[in-house]
């Protein structure tokens, strides 16, 4: 019997053949901890009483979920990550640099066929690259920083077919939406998927990662396509190691097998208060928005915000809707500026953040008030998210959430193109 993607990463990593099922410990290729879980990643290494760092060059810190600081508890987190990061001599990427999962593969620091951990449950964005990677908890990742090694159940595999052109006005973050809705939150709890079919190869890497970003949202473990010609070109562009394309027998076996035609999807929108309970944008037209929120690393790339410059430019933002722009990287705000987008952005009254998560955890810029309405670009949309329970976030593309920020309600982008 064949090997699925997953099957066949783990079974490189921890050196003999292993299946769905098996137990495996493997050998990891890089991991990383963010601000919002280095603090515990510190701990554990200090209860393990082991402080160094099994390889300097396959371990980072990011500071990225609260940046700049909002308060003295957090700048005295990021002080401990400069701290150790210089004690230690290892990579810290400060506030303002970005978000991890846009900073990790853009500084090209993983490539196809690896095995990454890292303390973010969206680590799993990596599989657009043909990465197999996926969040654990601060003490699994502090056990691998000092080992390099980490265990793992092998996940069964579950295959996403997705065919078909997309109308206009659909997008990468529509289909995901889509699949989530009809797969549900649950529907792939610790399984590996593999996204495959013609709409996949058609999408830019840009695109690749929005919808492996949102792999987790439906529980699973991690989110891989394949290494084509476009991947290996774009990594090679950004990374000295050689990549190390994985792909499936023709006879894996698969979980499952499913399907999806998108040529007659419309955008798609998950309404409050779970990121599976998703209809097509006429179904809440009208509905009025108090904020509406473009970056993230699901739609905070280039792509993303030239889509929103194309809807709003020589427009205004409705009076009465805060819209808060926070780019996925450093990178992607020089381009931005360079390109005349941010320009654009700014003269439409958004307000432009430093490169980070921004509002989407919740723990500063952009919290929004009791009995608010927000539209955005993340990936999830639970109560309490954006920092207040009493708020309602709805999920969208960026062309949705640049249209319902004009119209002070959620609006098909269909209307602006």
């Amino acid at each position: 019997m064949g090997k699925t993607i997953a099957e066949k990463v783990l079974s490189l990593h921890c050196g003999k053949e292993v299946k769905a099922g098996d137990i495996a410990i493997c050998d990891v290729d890089f991991c990383f901890g963010q601000d919002g879980t280095s603090s515990l990643i510190l701990d554990r290494l200090r209860d393990l009483g082991k402080s160094p760092i099994f390889d300097r060059e396959r371990f980072c810190m990011v500071i990225d979920h609260s940046a700049p600081s909002p308060n003295q508890a957090i700048s005295d987190v990021h002080r401990r990550m400069r701290g150790f990061a210089r004690d230690y001599g290892v990579t810290i990427y400060e506030l303002g640099s970005g978000v991890s999962h846009q900073i990790i593969p853009e500084r090209g620091l993983v490539v196809p066929g690896d095995l990454v951990v890292g303390a973010d449950s969206h680590t799993c964005t990596y599989g657009a690259i043909n990465v197999f990677a996926t969040g654990v908890g601060s003490t699994d990742l502090a056990i691998v920083a000092t080992s390099g090694k980490s265990w793992f159940r092998v996940p069964e595999t579950v295959k996403i077919i997705i065919e078909g052109k997309p109308q206009k006005g659909v997008y990468a973050k529509d289909i995901i939406l889509h699949i989530v809705g009809d797969l549900g939150s649950d529907g792939c709890t610790y399984k590996a998927i593999e996204f495959c079919g013609r709409m996949i190869d058609t999408l830019s890497i840009e695109s690749r990662f929005t919808i492996a970003n949102m792999s987790v949202e439906m529980g699973a473990k991690c989110g891989i396509m394949l290494a084509d010609e476009e991947v290996i070109r774009w990594v090679k562009s950004r990374s000295k190691r050689t990549p190390r394309p994985v792909a499936p027998d023709k006879d894996a076996s698969y979980e499952e097998i499913k399907e999806y035609e998108i040529s007659k999807l419309a955008p798609q929108v998950a309404r409050p208060h779970t990121v599976d309970n998703v209809c097509s944008v006429g179904e809440v037209e009208g509905t009025h928005i108090d904020e509406a929120y473009l970056g993230t690393c699901c739609n905070g790339r280039l792509e993303d915000f030239e889509v929103a410059c194309h809807i709003l430019k020589g427009r205004k933002v409705a009076p009465e809707v805060k819209f808060i722009v926070c780019p996925a990287s450093r990178e992607i705000m020089l381009s931005a500026i360079k390109k005349g987008i941010i320009k654009v952005l700014i003269e439409a009254d958004a307000a432009v953040l430093s490169p980070g998560c921004g509002p989407c955890v919740g723990t500063h810029g952009g919290v929004p008030a009791d009995g608010e309405v927000v539209i955005s670009t993340a990936n999830r949309n639970f109560k309490g998210r954006m920092g207040n329970p009493n708020a309602s976030i709805y999920l969208a593309s960026p062309a949705t959430v640049a249209a319902s920020a004009i119209a002070g309600q959620i609006s098909d982008p269909r209307k602006y193109l």
